[in-house]
Parts: structure tokens; C-alpha cells; sequence
């Protein structure tokens, strides 16, 4: 390799390392601006705690049951409106 497609290579690698350290680092944030809400998934849709006789993630039974939940955006859980009443930061 001539040293203009070794450098062009060390820049590109570069460029993939740093994108990829700064995608972990905005998912840690994304994550930190997130909050549990209850009530609020779809029958196998919920992230994770839907009670007795199931598991986690994706194993709620019934729409919006009210143990189960789902990340939401920080601060928009109560504002979330289903057919059964809004989201709640705790089990229903």
C-alpha cells in the first residue's frame, strides 16, 4: 500500500471507532431518560414484570395489564392515555 491509501484507511478507521464510542455513549443517555410505565402495553409487547405466570419481556396476556410495563421517555408516563386510564409510574 502507498501511504495515501494508508492514510485514508487510518482516517476511516478513525471515523468508524469514534462513531461507534459515540453511539454507546448516546444510548447510555437515552436509557437514563427513560422510566417505567404500567397499564400502558399491548398483550406481548411489555419489557418486562407481567406478574404471576409469565417470565419478561413480551410476556403479558392482556392489553394494558396493569403489572407489566414498558420504557417509556421520562415524564410522559401519566400522560399516556389507554381504553383502561393512563399509564402509572407504578403497578396498577
Amino acid at each position: 500500500m502507498n501511504s495515501k491509501s494508508l492514510a485514508i484507511t487510518a482516517v476511516t478507521l478513525a471515523a468508524l471507532v469514534s462513531g461507534a464510542a459515540i453511539a454507546q455513549d448516546k444510548g447510555a443517555s437515552i436509557k437514563g431518560e427513560k422510566e417505567r410505565c404500567y397499564g400502558i402495553s399491548l398483550a406481548g409487547k411489555n419489557d418486562c414484570a407481567a406478574g404471576p405466570g409469565t417470565s419478561c419481556a413480551g410476556t403479558n396476556k392482556v392489553d394494558y395489564q396493569g403489572n407489566a410495563w414498558k420504557y417509556v421517555a421520562k415524564g410522559t408516563c401519566t400522560g399516556i392515555k389507554t381504553p383502561k386510564g393512563n399509564g402509572s409510574l407504578k403497578p396498577i
